[in-house]
């Protein structure tokens, strides 16, 4: 196999028909350039420059693997062109995946704000709860909340998300008030991804830690709608603090058992590798990080 940087001198030496110009060319010195040309004729066993003092030609097979070189060669540049300017420059097509409870108006808001900052990039958002394979659907990188499994991703911790035992004024005067975590599989639950209706509901205090096996006659699949159906009063619901706080202030939720409270979920940013970022992932790792978002808190 040839040495591609020696098919590159030549070409150039061909195409500038001197070795000092085509040493000039490419920042080398001549006698670099003339060995390169020399390495490459002696691999293939072939003369491809006729050398005299005041001429340099190309031999009928020089001039052959010169057409045949030269256009792939034009094509590798661009292409290395192309690379070397997104990483310098962010554009192109950035594939996002985030949770529903993230994919909100504000998420909205965000991305439009950033789309107005870097106009060269397009984003293709995908608003799921499922774990995608970020290397098989092409995703440069998820928001993803929770214990994350051993894998080559990389993960960065941005933020957590604390829950509150919720629910309405009205219900707990009809249903009673819960006086510990043992009263909650008494009582009517709004459930999320609630399969058949039941969940498991894993609460600590301090070091004391309870599992709890709960029903409900509502399941849903977004913290929104759990915190609609606490506020109509069907039941007690788990919910992160910053989906809750205002309905809190206002009266219309109240917290439940407030001393106990599920373990902290943490947010990450996960994508496939940490070597040579493309520069529109570093833009948005950096916006989506000082981004305020509703759906957690920042690290302190």
């Amino acid at each position: 196999m040839v040495d591609l940087n020696d098919v590159a001198v030549f070409v150039k030496v061909a195409q500038l028909e001197s070795f000092s110009r085509a040493a000039r060319a490419l920042s080398m010195p001549v006698s670099t350039v003339s060995r390169r040309v020399t390495a490459l004729e002696e691999q293939l066993g072939v003369t491809l420059l006729q050398r005299t003092t005041r001429k340099l030609n190309l031999t009928a097979q020089g001039r052959a693997y010169f057409d045949q070189c030269s256009e792939p060669l034009n094509h590798l540049h661009d292409a290395e062109s192309v690379i070397t300017r997104e990483q310098r420059r962010p554009e192109g097509l950035l594939r996002i995946s985030v949770p529903v409870v993230v994919g909100q108006q504000p998420f909205y808001d965000f991305l439009s704000e950033f789309l107005r900052k870097y106009p060269e990039i397009k984003v293709d958002v995908l608003i799921t709860n499922i774990f995608l394979d970020l290397i098989a659907e092409n995703i440069d990188v998820a928001v993803r909340f929770g214990e994350l499994s051993d894998s080559t991703l990389v993960a960065q911790r941005i933020g957590k998300s604390i829950r509150y035992l919720v629910a309405s004024p009205g219900y707990l005067q009809e249903h009673g008030v819960p006086s510990r975590p043992e009263d909650l599989s008494g009582h009517r639950c709004v459930l999320l991804n609630g399969r058949n209706n039941e969940a498991e509901w894993h609460l600590i205090n301090g070091e004391k830690s309870i599992k709890l096996h709960v029903t409900g006659p509502v399941a849903v699949h977004d913290v929104q709608s759990i915190r609609a159906f606490a506020c109509r009063g069907h039941g007690i619901g788990l919910l992160p603090s910053n989906y809750c706080e205002d309905q809190i202030a206002g009266g219309d939720l109240v917290r439940v058992l407030p001393e106990w409270s599920p373990p902290t979920v943490f947010v990450h940013l996960v994508y496939p590798t940490r070597r040579f970022l493309p520069s529109k992932l570093q833009a948005f790792l950096a916006e989506l990080k000082r981004w305020k978002s509703p759906a957690w808190t920042p690290l302190r």
